[in-house]
Protein backbone atom coordinates (compact mmCIF):
# COMPACT_ATOMS: atom_id res chain seq x y z
CA UNK A 1 0.00 0.00 0.00
CA UNK A 2 2.95 2.26 0.55
CA UNK A 3 4.23 2.02 -2.53
CA UNK A 4 0.82 2.69 -4.59
CA UNK A 5 0.86 5.41 -2.48
CA UNK A 6 4.36 6.78 -3.66
CA UNK A 7 3.98 5.72 -6.87
CA UNK A 8 0.90 7.41 -7.05
CA UNK A 9 2.51 10.72 -5.59
CA UNK A 10 5.32 10.82 -8.02
CA UNK A 11 2.75 10.34 -11.16
CA UNK A 12 1.20 13.57 -10.35
CA UNK A 13 3.91 15.37 -12.22
CA UNK A 14 3.66 13.30 -14.88
CA UNK A 15 0.05 13.54 -15.35
CA UNK A 16 -0.08 17.10 -15.52
CA UNK A 17 2.71 16.44 -18.26
CA UNK A 18 0.52 14.06 -20.05
CA UNK A 19 -2.55 16.20 -19.64
CA UNK A 20 -0.93 18.66 -21.47
CA UNK A 21 1.00 16.84 -24.28
CA UNK A 22 -1.57 14.78 -24.92
CA UNK A 23 -4.29 18.36 -25.74
CA UNK A 24 -1.91 18.81 -28.15
CA UNK A 25 -1.73 15.85 -29.96
CA UNK A 26 -5.82 15.89 -29.63
CA UNK A 27 -5.56 18.75 -31.69
CA UNK A 28 -3.77 16.87 -34.33
CA UNK A 29 -6.33 13.77 -33.53
CA UNK A 30 -9.40 16.48 -34.63
CA UNK A 31 -7.46 17.38 -37.81
CA UNK A 32 -7.43 13.66 -38.76
CA UNK A 33 -10.88 13.24 -38.04
CA UNK A 34 -11.25 11.06 -34.90
CA UNK A 35 -13.96 11.59 -32.76
CA UNK A 36 -13.42 12.29 -28.74
CA UNK A 37 -13.97 8.74 -27.67
CA UNK A 38 -11.48 7.37 -30.61
CA UNK A 39 -9.00 9.84 -29.45
CA UNK A 40 -9.27 8.76 -25.63
CA UNK A 41 -9.26 5.54 -26.35
CA UNK A 42 -6.31 5.51 -28.56
CA UNK A 43 -4.38 7.55 -25.92
CA UNK A 44 -5.38 4.49 -23.12
CA UNK A 45 -4.18 2.05 -24.99
CA UNK A 46 -1.53 3.49 -27.26
CA UNK A 47 0.88 5.66 -24.11
CA UNK A 48 3.37 6.87 -26.56
CA UNK A 49 3.26 10.63 -27.95
CA UNK A 50 5.56 9.37 -31.40
CA UNK A 51 3.08 6.90 -31.65
CA UNK A 52 0.37 8.43 -30.90
CA UNK A 53 1.39 11.62 -33.57
CA UNK A 54 2.78 9.45 -36.47
CA UNK A 55 -0.30 7.30 -36.41
CA UNK A 56 -2.83 10.59 -36.60
CA UNK A 57 -0.88 11.86 -39.25
CA UNK A 58 -0.92 8.71 -40.73
CA UNK A 59 -4.77 8.33 -40.34
CA UNK A 60 -5.23 12.22 -41.80
CA UNK A 61 -3.37 11.03 -44.82
CA UNK A 62 -5.26 7.62 -45.47
CA UNK A 63 -1.94 5.17 -45.43
CA UNK A 64 -1.97 1.94 -45.99
CA UNK A 65 -2.26 -0.92 -43.08
CA UNK A 66 0.97 -2.34 -43.65
CA UNK A 67 2.83 1.49 -43.70
CA UNK A 68 0.97 2.53 -40.68
CA UNK A 69 2.36 -0.63 -38.77
CA UNK A 70 5.85 0.04 -40.29
CA UNK A 71 5.51 3.64 -38.87
CA UNK A 72 4.71 2.76 -35.49
CA UNK A 73 7.37 0.21 -35.23
CA UNK A 74 9.94 2.36 -35.78
CA UNK A 75 8.63 5.28 -33.64
CA UNK A 76 8.17 3.09 -30.84
CA UNK A 77 11.00 0.65 -31.08
CA UNK A 78 12.91 2.52 -28.62
CA UNK A 79 10.89 0.57 -25.91
CA UNK A 80 11.99 -3.13 -26.75
CA UNK A 81 15.33 -1.46 -25.39
CA UNK A 82 13.89 0.08 -22.31
CA UNK A 83 12.15 -3.08 -21.58
CA UNK A 84 15.22 -4.80 -21.88
CA UNK A 85 16.71 -2.92 -18.74
CA UNK A 86 13.25 -2.52 -17.09
CA UNK A 87 13.45 -6.54 -17.14
CA UNK A 88 16.50 -6.43 -15.02
CA UNK A 89 14.81 -3.87 -11.92
CA UNK A 90 12.10 -6.34 -11.56
CA UNK A 91 12.10 -8.38 -8.76
CA UNK A 92 12.49 -12.07 -9.92
CA UNK A 93 9.99 -13.77 -7.14
CA UNK A 94 7.53 -11.17 -9.37
CA UNK A 95 4.80 -13.07 -10.61
CA UNK A 96 4.82 -12.77 -14.82
CA UNK A 97 1.34 -10.95 -15.23
CA UNK A 98 3.34 -7.95 -13.48
CA UNK A 99 5.94 -8.08 -16.46
CA UNK A 100 2.84 -7.91 -18.96
CA UNK A 101 1.36 -5.18 -17.19
CA UNK A 102 4.64 -2.98 -16.35
CA UNK A 103 5.55 -3.38 -20.30
CA UNK A 104 2.40 -2.88 -21.51
CA UNK A 105 2.14 0.65 -19.72
CA UNK A 106 5.83 1.17 -20.41
CA UNK A 107 6.95 4.86 -21.29
CA UNK A 108 10.11 7.12 -21.39
CA UNK A 109 8.47 8.69 -17.86
CA UNK A 110 7.80 5.71 -16.65
CA UNK A 111 11.03 4.20 -17.38
CA UNK A 112 12.69 6.64 -15.59
CA UNK A 113 11.06 6.09 -12.47
CA UNK A 114 11.14 2.68 -12.41
CA UNK A 115 14.86 2.35 -12.77
CA UNK A 116 15.64 5.05 -10.40
CA UNK A 117 13.83 2.26 -7.60
CA UNK A 118 16.61 0.67 -5.69
CA UNK A 119 17.39 -2.36 -5.63
CA UNK A 120 13.79 -3.54 -7.44
CA UNK A 121 11.04 -1.58 -8.48
CA UNK A 122 8.04 -2.57 -6.70
CA UNK A 123 5.54 -3.50 -9.44
CA UNK A 124 2.65 -1.52 -7.31
CA UNK A 125 4.49 1.61 -7.15
CA UNK A 126 4.01 1.73 -11.02
CA UNK A 127 0.74 0.84 -10.83
CA UNK A 128 0.43 3.99 -8.14
CA UNK A 129 1.91 6.23 -11.24
CA UNK A 130 -0.14 5.11 -13.86
CA UNK A 131 -3.49 5.63 -11.99
CA UNK A 132 -3.23 9.20 -12.06
CA UNK A 133 -0.80 9.80 -15.38
CA UNK A 134 -2.96 7.34 -17.89
CA UNK A 135 -6.37 8.94 -17.18
CA UNK A 136 -4.74 12.15 -17.38
CA UNK A 137 -3.16 11.23 -21.11
CA UNK A 138 -6.28 9.65 -22.51
CA UNK A 139 -8.77 12.67 -20.87
CA UNK A 140 -5.81 15.08 -22.44
CA UNK A 141 -6.70 13.77 -25.93
CA UNK A 142 -10.50 13.74 -25.88
CA UNK A 143 -10.23 17.21 -24.74
CA UNK A 144 -7.94 18.48 -27.02
CA UNK A 145 -9.92 17.03 -29.68
CA UNK A 146 -13.15 19.00 -28.60
CA UNK A 147 -11.34 22.02 -28.47
CA UNK A 148 -10.37 21.58 -31.60
CA UNK A 149 -8.06 24.83 -32.96
CA UNK A 150 -9.75 26.87 -31.08
CA UNK A 151 -7.18 27.88 -28.77
CA UNK A 152 -3.86 29.76 -30.29
CA UNK A 153 -0.88 27.33 -31.28
CA UNK A 154 1.21 29.52 -29.40
CA UNK A 155 -0.58 28.19 -26.27
CA UNK A 156 -0.75 24.77 -26.34
CA UNK A 157 2.75 24.35 -27.24
CA UNK A 158 4.23 26.26 -24.22
CA UNK A 159 1.77 23.65 -22.26
CA UNK A 160 4.23 21.42 -23.36
CA UNK A 161 7.01 22.49 -21.50
CA UNK A 162 5.94 20.96 -18.57
CA UNK A 163 7.20 17.58 -19.30
CA UNK A 164 10.58 18.73 -20.54
CA UNK A 165 10.56 20.47 -16.95
CA UNK A 166 9.32 17.31 -15.26
CA UNK A 167 12.15 15.27 -17.10
CA UNK A 168 14.77 17.63 -15.48
CA UNK A 169 13.55 16.92 -12.04
CA UNK A 170 14.16 13.12 -13.22
CA UNK A 171 17.72 13.29 -14.33
CA UNK A 172 18.95 15.98 -12.27
CA UNK A 173 19.54 14.54 -9.05
CA UNK A 174 21.68 11.53 -10.33
CA UNK A 175 23.92 13.53 -12.36
CA UNK A 176 24.83 15.48 -9.36
CA UNK A 177 25.87 12.69 -7.33
CA UNK A 178 27.32 10.44 -10.28
CA UNK A 179 29.65 12.31 -12.76
CA UNK A 180 29.69 9.42 -15.15
CA UNK A 181 25.74 9.89 -15.36
CA UNK A 182 26.20 13.59 -15.98
CA UNK A 183 28.85 13.22 -18.58
CA UNK A 184 26.54 11.08 -20.65
CA UNK A 185 23.85 13.28 -19.68
CA UNK A 186 25.93 16.31 -21.59
CA UNK A 187 26.67 13.79 -24.45
CA UNK A 188 23.38 12.90 -24.88
CA UNK A 189 21.81 16.51 -25.01
CA UNK A 190 24.72 17.48 -27.43
CA UNK A 191 24.65 14.55 -29.63
CA UNK A 192 20.98 14.47 -30.18
CA UNK A 193 20.70 18.13 -30.69
CA UNK A 194 23.64 17.89 -33.67
CA UNK A 195 22.10 15.06 -35.01
CA UNK A 196 18.60 16.83 -35.44
CA UNK A 197 20.30 20.09 -36.58
CA UNK A 198 22.60 18.60 -39.38
CA UNK A 199 21.06 15.44 -40.37
CA UNK A 200 17.69 14.10 -41.91
CA UNK A 201 17.59 11.37 -39.30
CA UNK A 202 14.11 10.90 -37.45
CA UNK A 203 13.83 11.73 -34.28
CA UNK A 204 13.21 8.15 -33.17
CA UNK A 205 15.85 7.01 -34.73
CA UNK A 206 17.98 9.80 -32.55
CA UNK A 207 16.88 8.01 -29.48
CA UNK A 208 17.84 4.98 -30.81
CA UNK A 209 20.99 5.45 -32.29
CA UNK A 210 21.68 7.42 -29.14
CA UNK A 211 20.72 4.66 -26.40
CA UNK A 212 22.51 1.97 -27.66
CA UNK A 213 25.75 3.98 -28.31
CA UNK A 214 26.02 6.15 -25.11
CA UNK A 215 24.30 3.32 -22.93
CA UNK A 216 27.56 1.14 -25.14
CA UNK A 217 29.65 3.86 -24.19
CA UNK A 218 28.47 4.21 -20.54
CA UNK A 219 28.66 0.79 -19.70
CA UNK A 220 32.70 0.49 -21.21
CA UNK A 221 34.03 3.14 -19.77
CA UNK A 222 32.21 3.22 -16.40
CA UNK A 223 31.16 -0.32 -15.23
CA UNK A 224 29.15 -0.35 -12.22
CA UNK A 225 31.40 -2.37 -9.78
CA UNK A 226 29.81 -5.42 -8.28
CA UNK A 227 29.25 -5.28 -4.10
Amino acid sequence: MNSLKKGFKDGIPIGLGYFAVAFSLGIIAAGAGLTPFQGFLTSFLVNASAGENAAFIAIKENVPYLQMALIMVVSNIRYVLMSFALSQKINPASAMIHRFLLGFYLTDEYFALAISQDPYCDPYYSYGAFLFAVPCWASGTALGIIMGNILPARIVSALSVALFGMFLAIIIPPAKKDKAIAILIVLSFLSSYLLSRYTSISTSMITIILTIVLSGLGALLFPTKEK
